[in-house]
């Protein structure tokens, strides 16, 4: 789609979810991959609690990652739109009217590692992935992502993800090459029949027998992080969450540390991350979940251990990108906010099974306890 800027006598191609990522998109630097920023026309309609503001106040409330100054500026300009037509920062927005907004898309950068392609079968392909980069498209992320670089790298698509990995988890993700593939997986997920498990190093020494942790997951989507939850003896009040349990088997130990096998039997939030905070062995990098008593008795290692010592970088060269004389995040290369410090969590899934199927995944090297 091309569009002729307000601000500025030049041409530019906006992006809509429709355009597919290319391998020239990405740009590597410091163990980090960037997206090269591009311009995107993000779509949204109306809805009824936003009816009755004026279109400046609507993104000013609703989307507070700019200024009212930069959506003032936006809509005089033709970046943000109402049914494909320009109008008066004084708008009343009706419900249902489609709201353009134009912008210059960065996208917060992820580990460099490769998207590992373990399996690639006619209707399914399996493959490692690195910890950090999202599943699919989400929140700031696009093309890096999973489904995103596995289209731009290796021509991959349509996928259609079978299970979850949160971003910050590694290991084996299947993706079915069909909707029909797919809804069979789905099928067997809520019959209850796939077996998954993950490896995880934890804070101290865990005991030789197995553990079952059997707690309700509540999760709080607003502080992105979800907690334990047990009834007191003789408490009839009803336990906050959801249902939740996990089994945990030791693997190995060096006293510090321990490598668990760990079977979640249900699915919830971060499910594996604090059933093991709740047990007393927290991930022993988990920063989210690490507490201070279980940091103390353990020793578990500082964040500079495990942390690369980055900073947000400035970037100002048009060998890398054009900059956009609008855009609140240029000249810098990432987007404002991002913790570029943020690394790998020691949790990986290695294995999902069901009647007639198995699909592994290879151990990382924190694993090794030697």
């Amino acid at each position: 789609m091309k569009r002729k800027l307000e601000e500025e006598d030049m041409e530019i191609v906006w992006q809509t979810p429709a355009n597919p990522p290319h391998r020239l998109d990405y740009i590597f630097r410091n163990g980090r991959r960037h997206v090269r920023p591009y311009y995107f026309e993000f779509i949204a309609h109306v809805k009824n609690r936003w009816a009755g503001k004026t279109i400046v106040d609507l993104f000013t409330d609703e989307f507070k990652g700019r200024s009212h100054d930069y959506y003032v500026s936006a809509v005089k300009c033709g970046r943000i739109r109402v049914d494909g037509e320009m109008v008066p920062v004084s708008y009343v927005v009706k419900t249902s009217e489609k709201i353009s907004h134009f912008l210059h898309r960065h996208e917060p950068p992820v580990l460099t590692s490769d998207v590992l392609i373990l399996q690639k079968e006619p209707d399914v392909v399996t493959v490692c992935k690195p910890a950090s980069i999202p599943v699919h498209p989400c929140g700031q992320y696009r093309k890096n992502t999973v489904v995103g670089i596995l289209e731009a790298e290796h021509g991959l698509a349509p996928l259609f993800p079978v299970h979850r990995l949160d971003r910050l988890v590694s290991g084996l993700l299947i993706l079915a090459r069909s909707a029909s593939k797919a809804d069979f997986f789905r099928q067997q997920i809520e019959g209850g029949m796939i077996k998954k498990q993950y490896i995880a190093r934890v804070a101290g020494e865990f005991p030789e027998q197995e553990q079952v942790v059997d707690a309700n997951i509540n999760h709080n989507a607003r502080e992105q992080r979800s907690t334990a939850e047990v009834g007191a003896c003789g408490d009839t009040t009803p336990i906050k969450g959801k249902t939740a349990c996990t089994k945990f088997t030791r693997l190995s130990t060096n006293g510090v540390h321990s490598l668990v096998l760990c079977e979640p039997v249900t699915g919830r939030t971060h499910q594996i991350r604090v059933h093991l905070q709740h047990a007393g062995y927290p991930i022993a990098n988990d920063l989210l979940y690490l507490s201070k008593h279980v940091n103390d008795r353990s020793a578990s290692i500082p964040a500079s251990d495990f942390c690369e010592n980055l900073s947000t970088e400035h970037v100002d060269s048009n060998e890398d990108f054009s900059i956009d004389p609008m855009c609140t995040n240029c000249p810098d290369l990432v987007p404002k906010g991002y913790n570029v410090h943020e690394e790998a969590l020691w949790l990986h899934c290695v294995r999902y099974s069901a009647p007639g199927w198995t699909y592994e995944c290879p151990y990382p090297d924190w694993a090794s306890l030697s």
